[in-house]
């Protein structure tokens, strides 16, 4: 890749986008991209693996490849440095690296479809790895074009909403057509797999036909050929780079006697607590740091200095709100369709209430959700997102003790898409305020990834949770939810004091 450091340095003025309805369509569309292959390394494969007799505490463990996006600020900064060769050249760099992500994911879903099976699940595990690394991937530039182009509050909200429109608007139509298409004689995963993943290219050529970026330019035709062909090269490196990885992880998990059977709900706590003893430990060195040190300079941890240098102790207090508001969401996503599939409703019947019910309700959550992050105090906009997340969880506790009855799988679907729809658009918000907009895309990442590194952790050992609870007498799926949305609600004992923070003032120029 060509660095762009000089050219394009992390807080360039973005590039020239029509505002109002176009901006928001664009978004609109950039949304879907992002949106469309979640529920394929998530809940759909949860739904696959159970099909073919993989264990719960097995299935569990796959919600782990989740945790990929909570890591991307390892990857971000290199998003604000390099662009694309051949793409970055002439559609510039957030546009490069977008469709650059967008191969990505095609190829991905692809070969999840041909070795829909399951027979390795080493296989599946690579290229469902592979698929949410892409999908993480086209986010950054995504949100960081997004801070770039809507610095204030007022402009966030409308630009959010259209953004997770469409990124709820194509994990819906992900979700229940997978679904849908799985369940039909002939077709089977391997279809469901190859359509969406057909799907999930449609924005690609879009975005290649759109006029060149501000300072770029040359033939369109060289940029696609060379950008196709480093394409090529840096997805070929990426998926050898995860097997080594996954090659090692395996050896030292199963080193350490880690298996399908092992109760890994403490393990998992206890890696809960080491970012918060980390940071509480830098934090008083980093406030003393002057503009000049290297720390606060560098351009692969200036970033994530930066944030704990402009709010303090503060942070400890901010880091720990957004790592549980959407405990709920992210707890409910990998349980909640096998029990739902547990208490005998079938793929089709599933797909049917991730279409059009869920599809309206999330429209509905996202919308208010935006309106109220733009009108009103984000205090009060957080806290009525978060009641509506927990009712979301509870509803699957009262759709697992009621008869089985289609309307009733409606009812809790819709609660739960208009709550987490509505919770996730203020959010959006939220942790846009907070960034610094001289590093948007690298802030954005590491609060947004370490928003979901608690609930992805536990979601993982969520399978291995039910069982124990099972097996100890109780109704774990029951248990799991109410507990799920009872820590949305802890959220709240933050409110009054993540209202009150306020960054300290800059004690240098931006560069």
């Amino acid at each position: 890749m060509s660095a762009s450091a000089v050219a394009e340095p992390a807080g360039a003025a973005p590039a020239a986008v029509p505002k109002g309805l176009r901006r928001q369509a664009l978004y609109l569309l950039l949304g879907f991209s992002a949106g469309l292959p979640f529920y394929m390394f998530s809940t759909v494969l949860a739904l696959r693996l159970q099909a073919h007799e993989v264990g719960l505490a097995v299935i569990g463990f796959f919600a782990w490849v989740q945790l990929l996006p909570t890591f991307k600020f390892l990857w971000a900064p290199l998003l604000d440095r390099f662009e694309v060769p051949g793409f970055g050249r002439f559609w510039g760099k957030r546009r490069g690296w977008i469709m650059l992500a967008q191969l990505g994911i095609f190829t991905s879903m692809i070969v999840m479809g041909l070795t829909s099976s399951d027979a390795s699940l080493g296989i599946t595990a690579l290229f469902a790895v592979l698929l949410a690394f892409w999908t993480t991937t086209l986010e950054i530039a995504a949100d960081a074009w997004r801070i770039e182009l809507a610095p204030t509050q007022e402009e966030q909200g409308p630009l959010a909403a259209a953004n997770l429109w469409g990124y709820r608007t194509a994990m819906v139509a992900a979700g229940s057509g997978a679904l849908l298409i799985a369940d039909q004689p002939g077709w089977g995963w391997t279809g469901a797999y190859l359509a969406i993943g057909a799907t999930a290219c449609l924005p690609f050529p879009i975005l290649a036909a759109m006029r060149p970026d501000p300072g770029h330019g040359g033939r369109r035709s060289a940029a696609l050929v060379t950008g196709l062909a480093a394409s090529a090269v840096i997805l070929l490196g990426a998926a050898a780079v995860t097997a080594a990885v996954g090659w090692l992880l395996l050896g030292a998990a199963s080193g350490i006697g880690m298996s399908g059977q092992t109760n890994v709900t403490p393990y998992v706590l206890a890696i809960c607590t080491v970012p918060f003893l980390l940071m509480a430990a830098a934090l008083p060195k980093i406030r003393k740091l002057p503009r000049s040190a290297p720390a606060r300079r560098s351009a692969a941890i200036g970033p994530y200095v930066d944030f704990f240098w402009r709010y303090g102790f503060t942070a400890l207090a901010l880091m720990a709100f957004v790592s549980i508001y959407r405990m709920g969401d992210v707890l409910a996503l990998n349980m909640s369709k096998p029990m739902i599939k547990e208490l005998g409703y079938s793929l089709t019947q599933i797909g049917r209430a991730d279409s059009y019910v869920a599809l309206i309700a999330s429209i509905a959550g996202v919308g208010l959700g935006g309106l109220m992050a733009a009108r009103w105090p984000l205090a009060w906009a957080l806290t009525v997102g978060a009641i509506f997340a927990a009712i979301g969880n509870f509803g699957f506790v009262w759709l697992a003790n009621q008869p089985t009855d289609e309307l009733l799988l409606y009812i809790a679907t819709a609660a739960d898409q208009f709550g987490n729809g509505m919770a996730g658009a203020v959010f959006v918000v939220y942790l846009s305020m907070l960034v610094n907009p001289r590093y948007p895309g690298a802030q954005y990442a590491f609060l947004s990834g370490f928003a979901f590194l608690l609930p992805r952790l536990l979601s993982g050992a969520g399978g291995a949770i039910v069982e124990t609870l099972d097996k100890a007498g109780y109704r774990g799926f029951d248990l799991f939810f109410i507990l799920s949305g009872v820590l949305s609600l802890a959220a709240l004992l933050f409110v009054p004091l993540i209202a009150r923070a306020r960054p300290r003032p800059p004690d240098d120029e931006p560069a």
